[in-house]
């Protein structure tokens, strides 16, 4: 079954408390927690108070994507504010193996991130010290875009490289992720489903992820 990760961005900001308490009470496995710098990114999301807040209201499992420059600056507040994975983008990270060690050293899982136009080989070199790659399938920095159709093709390239590898290495899928294009793209070989708007603005929230679980 696949593990899945609502994004919080598409949550009510003044009614996070009823949206954590409904996470909790549902099949969803991780909270999404996507922060954006305005630099790295065109857009500024939240940052550590929100996680904090919401580190105090789940046991879930708090899965932080940096969409930030300069990740590593931050590695060690992100871990205080509630981290259990902590994601930072292949584009932004020159020394991308130092802050790998970093993340890990901290006692969190280590996640990268790369963009649509970022091809998977990009991580050849690197992918036995990753614990998880999150491949965006739309560009970053917004909810409710359309999911890039040539992401299945980098999910089974992805995945080709972990298993001849036999690594433990997670693929999550962040970006126009749905009902109706889910099976496809855990066919071709993903873990993680991060759903924002397809949870969020559902009529029956707890529903959708439920049936998101069941695919």
């Amino acid at each position: 079954m696949p593990i899945i990760a609502p994004s919080l961005l598409s949550a009510d900001f003044l009614n996070l408390q009823k949206d954590c308490d409904m996470l909790n009470a549902s099949q969803a496995d991780w909270y999404h927690l996507d922060v954006m710098d305005g630099r790295f990114v065109p857009n500024i999301s939240f940052g550590f108070p929100i996680i904090e807040q919401v580190r105090k209201a789940t046991t879930k499992v708090c899965d932080v994507h940096l969409m930030i420059l300069e990740p590593g600056h931050y590695a060690e507040a992100f871990k205080k504010a509630g981290a259990d994975i902590l994601t930072v983008h292949f584009e932004a990270c020159p020394h991308l193996h130092r802050n790998l060690q970093q993340i890990k050293s901290l006692g969190m899982k280590a996640g990268v991130a790369i963009t649509p136009h970022t091809p998977v080989h990009s991580l050849s070199d690197i992918i036995h010290e990753i614990d998880m790659v999150c491949l965006m399938s739309v560009n970053p920095g917004f909810g409710g875009q359309k999911f890039i159709p040539y992401t299945l093709d980098k999910i089974r390239a992805l995945k080709q490289m972990i298993k001849e590898r036999s690594l433990p290495t997670l693929i999550e899928i962040d970006g126009g992720v749905t009902l109706e294009n889910a099976p496809a793209i855990l066919e071709a070989g993903a873990d993680v489903l991060v759903a924002g708007n397809t949870v969020f603005k559902s009529a029956d929230p707890s529903a959708m992820i439920a049936a998101l679980k069941k695919l």
